[in-house]
């Protein structure tokens, strides 16, 4: 049992490190960016996208560390199988055709919580990048 608590740990320590480096290494580029002072539409537009690709990427890494693990220690047959277990768990779908040795399940529910929260910071990024592109332009005296 012991092993498995500290497997979620490393597992959830590890997602959020991936995650905050993603989120920093953005907001740096954001910051070099003249496009993040400019609210037309189709600036905004195209630097959004590419920030939802990056930010995408970074899930999909991050869905990528847990599928590693089910298909080395939990024994999921191939890693086709533990990446798609591992996607449907972090999204919270849950769809249940594949499921973790009994052993390992309670993994899951740690897994799922760990990508609304990370998903959950990703929303409130986005949200601070929509108020800083609009709001530099809604109030252009504040810093």
């Amino acid at each position: 049992m012991l092993v498995k608590v500290l497997s979620a740990l490393s597992l959830v320590a590890l997602t959020v490190a991936v995650h905050s480096v993603g989120l920093t290494t953005i907001v740096r580029w954001l910051r070099r960016s003249p496009t993040l002072e400019d609210a037309r539409l189709w600036p905004s537009t195209w630097l959004l996208i590419r920030v939802v690709w990056i930010v995408l990427g970074l899930h999909v890494v991050e869905i990528g560390v847990w599928a590693a693990f089910y298909w080395w220690r939990a024994g999921l047959p191939d890693a086709a199988s533990a990446f798609y277990f591992s996607g449907v768990t972090y999204a919270t779908i849950g769809y249940g055709d594949v499921l973790l040795p009994a052993g390992w399940r309670a993994l899951a529910p740690i897994e799922g919580l760990t990508g609304i929260v990370l998903c959950g910071l990703s929303t409130g990024f986005f949200f601070a990048l929509l108020s800083r592109i609009h709001g530099v332009h809604a109030n252009p005296g504040r810093p």
